[in-house]
């Protein structure tokens, strides 16, 4: 209770945003997850664990009632959100009849922002549904993985390999060693809901592709069972191939570009403005691993990993032969080199781009673009104070009055002379960093207005990670051996756990004394 009152005096009556995510729980029950964010009075930008609520239907229509009590019982009003953050589901992103639409209705300003994270792990699993060859490779690494993870004793055999492979290059000095080096590993399966999946199975094969093709040679030979021979001989043929390899290689590199803003997107300090500047670095990236030279660089890895690891390498001169309805359109002179580079490679990163491309662009990013020339490290290039008065007017009316709104360009226009002249402001570089220098300066009493405007825009949601932190924890508390917890206890458990920073705060003295001043109960009356 205290905990909770602490959270809602911190937002009083400011603008926040909702970040909501379900899953279920050990016992199977359906659980939905919901974190505020906001800015508080310190002008720092929080998001705090609120509730766990136990649904039996997730309709759009039963998850808007459902969080409605809630906000409506802890006297929030729903005029006062700004923003939506969800992970995808139909449920809730539904543009007529999802949660965001249900919730626009009520609150037109309460702008839903895609989780930023799970639309670049979309636009990511998208590129192998797009790319037939990149969908084929992610379904035979799906069996190999299978194949070689079927039982404890295909753990125990790859282990063994593992060793015998580590002992071999220490024995030839191939390898450095430390404290925590080189540790014993299993392969991981990709799957498109979990970030970070596809990079960690991809790496986890790579790692120990030769102790993983030593296990499969033996499956392979194994006299045991027929229907084992033959998987084991498959994985072995895929595992072995040119093309499997080059593909294995291309998603890693692809992968490892965009993971680390899939790791920046989750931060909870992070601000919507420079998750877009993360996105176009990212797209710069894959833009030059296309070009020619990139191309040249990343077939010489392909190569050395192939001779490294005896796979035969093949004649790109040679005519290249589709399979199936694909051979139908295949053009004359068609060599292997012209499909691996252009049916494959730039296929590939031709997907990633136009995925990113279009993937966030939203209505709401014309105001975001247009509000990152406040940002004073960008010397106020394109900066224009009638550009950011029509976008508030367009998009925050209910926050601006016409005479606002008119001092509002006023103080833009002094602010950019004031930031141009202050050495430490002209360092500032997140709208983040900017809401709190103006802060601790005390120019936010003098900038009233532009203080508003930035911390209405750091209101709207980047990712759910926090509401996905929260369900790691409903891992610890409900066990399977504590199944039976009864919803009230586990959300309030989840609570003092996740926001112990502010449960730190209150003493036992605090609680007794709480307990000391509450009404005694009837039945002692």
């Amino acid at each position: 209770m205290k905990v909770r009152k602490h959270i809602r005096e911190e937002i009083g009556d400011s603008k926040f945003s909702i970040l909501v995510d379900e899953t279920c729980d050990v016992a199977k029950r359906e659980q939905m997850a919901l974190v505020l964010r906001f800015v508080d009075e310190d002008r720092i930008l929080q998001e705090r664990f609120f509730a766990l609520i136990h649904v039996t239907n997730t309709k759009a229509a039963t998850l808007k009632e459902v969080l409605s009590s809630l906000l409506s019982k802890h006297a929030f009003d729903v005029q006062n959100l700004r923003g939506q953050g969800y992970d995808g589901a139909s449920n809730m992103r539904g543009e007529f009849n999802g949660l965001q639409a249900l919730f626009l209705r009520e609150c037109p300003y309460a702008y839903y922002v895609h989780c930023y994270a799970h639309r670049l792990q979309l636009a990511l699993v998208s590129a192998s549904k797009e790319v037939v060859t990149v969908a084929q490779f992610f379904q035979k690494l799906l069996f190999i993985v299978n194949t070689v993870d079927s039982s404890a004793r295909r753990h125990d055999e790859l282990r063994d390999a593992q060793l015998e492979e580590l002992a071999r290059l220490l024995a030839i000095d191939d390898i450095e060693t430390g404290k925590g080096a080189n540790q014993i590993c299993t392969l991981k399966r990709p799957g498109d809901t979990r970030w970070g999946s596809h990079l960690g199975s991809i790496s986890s094969l790579k790692k120990m592709f030769k102790a993983v093709n030593s296990v499969l040679q033996n499956i392979a030979s194994d006299g045991s069972a027929g229907s084992i021979r033959a998987d084991g001989d498959t994985a072995f043929n895929y595992l072995s191939s040119f093309e499997f390899i080059f593909v294995l290689c291309l998603m890693e590199e692809i992968l490892e570009i965009t993971e680390d803003l899939g790791q920046a997107l989750q931060k909870k300090s992070q601000d919507i403005v420079n998750a877009m500047r993360l996105v176009c670095t990212t797209k710069v990236l894959l833009d030059e691993m296309r070009s020619d030279d990139g191309w040249e660089a990343f077939f010489d890895r392909v190569v050395e990993f192939c001779v490294n690891h005896s796979i035969d390498i093949p004649d790109l001169g040679e005519t290249y032969i589709m399979c199936g309805g694909r051979a139908r359109r295949q053009p004359d002179h068609f060599t292997k080199e012209h499909y691996l580079r252009v049916e494959v490679f730039r296929a590939t990163l031709d997907t990633q781009l136009h995925e990113l491309e279009f993937r966030f662009n939203d209505k709401v990013l014309d105001l975001l673009t247009t509000s990152a020339t406040l940002i004073p490290k960008n010397k106020f290039r394109s900066f224009k104070a009638d550009d950011i008065c029509e976008l508030v007017k367009k998009y925050y009316p209910a926050d601006f009055t016409q005479q606002e709104i008119y001092g509002l360009e006023q103080q833009l226009k002094h602010f950019v002379v004031d930031a141009s002249n202050d050495k430490e402001l002209k360092n500032v570089s997140t709208l983040t960093n900017l809401c709190r220098y103006l802060f601790e300066t005390g120019r936010h009493s003098i900038y009233n207005l532009i203080d508003r405007l930035l911390r209405l825009l750091l209101t709207l949601p980047v990712s759910t990670a926090s509401a996905e932190r929260a369900f790691s924890t409903l891992k610890i508390i409900k066990t399977r051996l504590r199944n039976t917890m009864e919803d009230d206890y586990l959300a309030n458990s989840l609570l003092v756990k996740i926001e112990s920073e502010i449960t730190e705060k209150y003493s036992y003295e605090d609680v007794l004394m709480h307990f000391k001043g509450a009404k005694k109960r009837k039945a002692n009356l």
